[in-house]
């Protein structure tokens, strides 16, 4: 298994730390160099700035996207290791200027997305690995099949075992199947939010709208009701006709076509717009097949909150 060593701000971690959430984005300020050094949900360690050269926490990697720093903050918000925007921009531009970078209107930055993170106690942090460079700026691939990269991989082990036995027991339960992807974690909200967004490729499904300040993940059946963070339980959609889905408005068939409630007139006395969509098919759907909308949850929908 291929596990990263990622060179970590220690006011993100030292906040993040104490808040301990679900889901976690690792952003990058400059936002042009795409993140492949390991497979999805493999793990990523978090390693502090010199002087303090030692690993202390890390997470599963779920995606790298490039977003502008607006709809960072509005899919992760304080999971971005800043209590508010204003604190989270200024960081990003502090970065950004020292590098010459235009800092100006809303600039996109690298996301790297982890799931399921874990912090450890100070006195539970592990010293660098002894070919651990000072020259390294990013970060380092390890590999479970190579020394060192064994021996810091039973180190992260053993502290998890001592700081979360669950998530621990997780790890332990899918080596014994030889598995090299370790555990599939669930997905947060901001996860949920960026995978849809990528899979429906920044399009919303019924219009094919690509402005993505107007773009919702907009869940199939809600969160609330059982349904999962999964791509298969989301749609990309407009605000408004993610509204209107959401409120029972508008649904989808088991077959991706659109269909509008009558009810939008008789409540509203209007609704001509969204009546021409009636009966047509999608516009945009995922590539992936294991990504389209499930059947299961949009027959859920169309019993429990479309209004026919």
């Amino acid at each position: 298994m291929k596990f990263w060593v990622g060179v970590t701000d220690n006011t993100w971690f030292e906040y993040l730390a104490k808040l301990q959430p679900d889901e976690v984005n690792f952003w990058q300020p400059g936002g042009s160099t795409p993140f492949k050094a390991i497979d999805q949900f493999a793990p990523f360690l978090f390693k502090l700035h010199s002087p303090q050269n030692f690993i202390v926490g890390g997470g599963f990697f779920v995606r790298h996207s490039f977003l502008p720093i607006s709809l960072a903050w509005e899919s992760f918000q304080q999971k971005n290791g800043a209590p508010d925007y204003v604190t989270f921009r200024t960081a990003i531009m502090r970065y950004r200027e020292s590098k010459g970078r235009d800092g100006s209107g809303d600039p996109v930055i690298g996301c790297i997305i982890l799931t399921s993170p874990f912090f450890f106690p100070k006195d539970k942090w592990i010293p660098i690995p002894k070919n651990w460079s000072r020259s390294i700026v990013q970060g380092k691939t390890y590999r479970t099949d190579e020394s060192e990269g064994a021996s810091l991989w039973k180190e992260v082990q053993a502290r998890l075992e001592e700081v979360n036995r669950d998530l621990e027991s997780e790890l332990v339960a899918r080596e014994r199947y030889g598995s090299e992807q370790l555990i599939r974690p669930r997905l947060g909200q901001g996860a949920f939010r960026v995978l849809v967004t990528e899979a429906y490729h920044r399009r919303c499904a019924i219009t094919g709208e690509k402005t993505l300040p107007v773009l919702d993940a907009s869940h199939i059946k809600p969160y609330a009701e059982g349904g999962p963070h999964s791509v298969s339980n989301g749609l990309l959609l407009r605000k408004d006709l993610h509204t209107l889905f959401d409120r029972g408005y508008m649904t989808i068939t088991e077959d991706y076509r659109i269909e509008v409630s009558k009810r939008i007139k008789e409540d509203y006395g209007n609704g001509r717009e969204y009546y021409q969509m009636h009966g047509k098919p999608l516009v945009v759907l995922p590539s992936n097949i294991l990504e389209l909308p499930s059947r299961e949850y949009i027959r859920w929908h169309n019993k429990n909150v479309y209004v026919s």
